[in-house]
């Protein structure tokens, strides 16, 4: 993660810690999902802000990849034995980011990450959940095993208000909880180096003007979408970023298919964005291939950086994915988020926004109507993007001082 990085530059807390101390990350990591990546990325760097010599290692699908990536030792994840031994030479064990503990894809997930939770306790080791969303757990075995697993750690942050409730009431009251933000929160907008995305859209057919960001121009003559009177030289791009989903089919992808062609034939360039690579192209795919206009997909594989470094070329997204949510409201894009799981509601929310619908049972006026809203003002809804995200930064980035306490010397 040598290049292009973003970082905080920011210092949080002046704890006592041990020399180099040895941190262990259990995650999602190495499955080609941006979005968790990013928030490895997010959690490495805000750590590293305040403990630049701590040894971290990470629980990865792929570790080679994982600490060229990042710079941090890593260690396959499915291997018993590797795992037991970097728990066991670990001052400390951090759990998350992201929607680790929840059964709605199943048990096994759940059982995985709770049971390296089970085995760094049984070795007498400090745990920490990490800006985690929690649940839906929804299983009886799967709330019975987060009260006893997950009621013995030692501090829990999470990243929204709902998910301390969900714990509450699934009768974990033992760690105290803190409500932090998302990692990827933490990142700033203005440290995002343009160029890897600039040219990742350029090769893809994606002319970026200089000045992409003034490229409309309003006639108030003119009705809905209409009203923009774009230059060809300045002609806008809108992001589309889709994943598989249950309910999420041709209905509702004609509706997308819709919105995109309406900004086509505005003047607009849409590119679909897939986050989880190639899990995502055949969606992306289906609804490019429902739109009468040419719509561009993103078709080789990005990392966290460059996807972030392409977001913020943007002047509209239009996203399922939480994580190319958070880029846009990071790098101050305007946004419009469609409801999959209630992370994507709970995210809004912060924001003071809603979803333009549910992915399942999508309405083309209604979507239509809630874009135009978006983009009559998109100065304006910039700048109250970047108020919303203000206290959330600050939150994220506390995450790091929080979990880090757990090792603090205080002789």
């Amino acid at each position: 993660m040598k290049k292009h990085l973003i970082t905080n530059n920011q210092h949080y807390s002046t704890l006592k810690l041990p020399a180099a101390p040895r941190l262990v990350i259990s995650g999602y990591y190495g499955f080609d999902n941006i979005g968790d990546e990013a928030v490895l990325l997010s959690m490495v760097a805000a750590l590293r802000d305040i403990c630049p010599e701590a040894r971290i290692t990470v629980l990865s699908n792929k570790p080679r990849e994982t600490a060229e990536h990042y710079d941090v030792q890593a260690v396959n994840r499915w291997q018993l034995t590797r795992v037991y031994r970097a728990l066991a030479g670990t001052d400390l064990l951090i759990s998350g980011g992201g929607s680790l503990l929840q059964d709605v894809t199943g048990l096994k997930s759940l059982l995985y990450y709770l049971g390296v939770v089970w085995l760094a306790l049984k070795l007498g080791k400090p745990v920490a959940f990490y800006s985690q969303g929690i649940g839906p757990v929804t299983s009886r075995m799967g709330r019975c095993l987060m009260r006893r697993i997950a009621g013995r750690v030692n501090l829990i942050t999470v990243r929204d208000a709902q998910s301390a409730r969900d714990l509450h009431e699934m009768g974990i009251t033992g760690p105290p909880v803190r409500v932090t933000a998302d990692p990827v929160l933490g990142l700033s907008g203005e440290t995002i180096n343009p160029q890897p995305g600039g040219e990742l859209l350029f090769k893809a057919g994606i002319k970026i003007s200089h000045n992409s960001k003034a490229g409309l121009h309003l006639d108030p003559e003119d009705m809905m979408l209409d009203k923009y009177a774009l230059k060809q030289e300045h002609r806008p791009v809108a992001g589309i970023s889709l994943r598989e989903w249950p309910g999420f089919e041709k209905k509702s992808q004609q509706v997308i298919a819709g919105l995109g062609d309406e900004l086509c034939r505005q003047g607009w360039q849409v590119v679909f964005l897939p986050f989880h690579y190639p899990a995502d192209l055949a969606v992306c795919r289906q609804v490019a291939g429902l739109m009468k206009n040419p719509g561009i997909i993103l078709e080789q594989k990005v990392n966290s950086v460059e996807m972030a470094s392409v977001i913020s070329h943007l002047n509209l997204l239009i996203a399922m994915r939480l994580h190319a949510l958070i880029l846009a409201a990071v790098a101050s894009v305007p946004l419009a988020g469609i409801s999959y799981d209630p992370k994507i509601n709970r995210f809004l929310e912060q924001l003071g926004l809603a979803p333009v619908g549910k992915a399942a049972h999508l309405d083309y006026p209604a979507c239509l109507a809630a874009v135009t809203n978006i983009l009559a003002d998109p100065d304006g809804f910039r700048t109250n993007l970047r108020q919303a995200i203000q206290p959330l930064r600050r939150q994220a980035q506390e995450t790091a001082a929080l979990t880090l306490n757990l090792i603090r010397n205080d002789s």
